[in-house]
């Protein structure tokens, strides 16, 4: 059958032309704008030529000396750390779990620790408000039973990330779960019949078989969850009401409080790009670490 080459190009470019035209109106547009607001003086709210001055790099120079901006940074950086490995060694080690049943007991489990990760944010924060709340908290009540003094969890910056850090574990391992079951199904069984003529121990089969096997899954989990903590906001801005919200400031939170609170579109914009670009990096840096840990292992 002879093919019309040049018909066939045209289909292609017309089915690809609705994606392009989406993707370019929804990201790259705003993507540009927002580094042409960076580098301007303006409001985001009343943005416009009688309202922008051009300042250059004057909105990136200001975020060293910036307090609120290094508080959001570390605090980001310190959810990253707490939220990220843990959630990933949590997820692998259920997954792990489940594989070891088998028939409805198995998919019960495995529906249990998914839910969560379906529900949205706001019914997190209630479940987990009513929980650890200081007043009339659950948790509060069992401390009471138990003679220990109840703790404001969310209300000192002490145990605030770690315990948003929890809950952000709780509510998104489901996910994670899901990937390192479908690579621990991948492995061929035939792999582990062998091990166990070998008279392997389940830690030796795990760690030279299983581990290296399931890398790939493994670097894929945490390039994702790098990049979605790294963006982390509603939890923090939910379990912030009432607390110390500059205290427990994130980037995202921060640049929200600068664009929709103190209308300040450029600086806004610059803390944008600069979080823009720390993601791209940390996981460009990221991947190729574990691309690196993968020919050695």
């Amino acid at each position: 059958m002879i093919r019309n080459a040049r018909k066939d190009t045209l289909i292609a470019y017309v089915l690809i032309a609705p994606f392009v035209a989406i993707y370019g109106l929804i990201f790259v547009y705003p993507t540009i704008d927002m580094f042409i607001l960076s580098f301007k003086d303006a409001p985001l709210i009343a943005f416009g030529p009688q309202t922008a001055e051009w300042t250059g790099l004057d909105n990136y120079t200001r975020l060293p000396d910036d307090r609120r901006f290094g508080t959001a940074f570390w605090n980001t950086a310190y959810f990253v750390l707490l939220s990220v490995v843990p959630g990933t060694l949590v997820a692998l080690a259920i997954a792990l779990g489940i594989t070891r049943l088998s028939g409805r007991l198995q998919s019960l489990v495995l529906a249990l620790f998914f839910l969560p990760y379906i529900l949205p944010v706001s019914v997190v924060y209630r479940i987990w408000d009513w929980t650890l709340n200081f007043q009339f908290g659950i948790a509060m009540h069992l401390f009471d039973t138990l003679g220990i003094d109840r703790v404001p969890i969310f209300k000192t910056s002490t145990w605030f990330m770690p315990a948003v850090a929890f809950v952000t574990i709780w509510w998104t391992c489901g996910f994670s779960i899901l990937l390192f079951l479908a690579g621990l199904r991948a492995i061929p069984a035939e792999i582990y019949e062998a091990a166990e003529l070998d008279n392997a121990n389940r830690w030796t089969v795990f760690r030279k078989l299983t581990w290296p096997l399931l890398w790939p899954v493994t670097a894929l989990v945490l390039t994702i969850q790098l990049i979605l903590q790294l963006k982390i906001f509603d939890q923090v801005y939910l379990f912030s009401v009432g607390g110390r919200p500059n205290d427990n400031l994130v980037m995202v939170y921060y640049i929200y409080q600068r664009a929709f609170q103190n209308d300040d579109g450029g600086r806004a914009a610059a803390i944008a790009v600069v979080l823009f670009m720390i993601v791209i990096i940390v996981s460009v840096l990221n991947f190729q670490l574990l691309r690196l840990a993968e020919r050695k292992t």
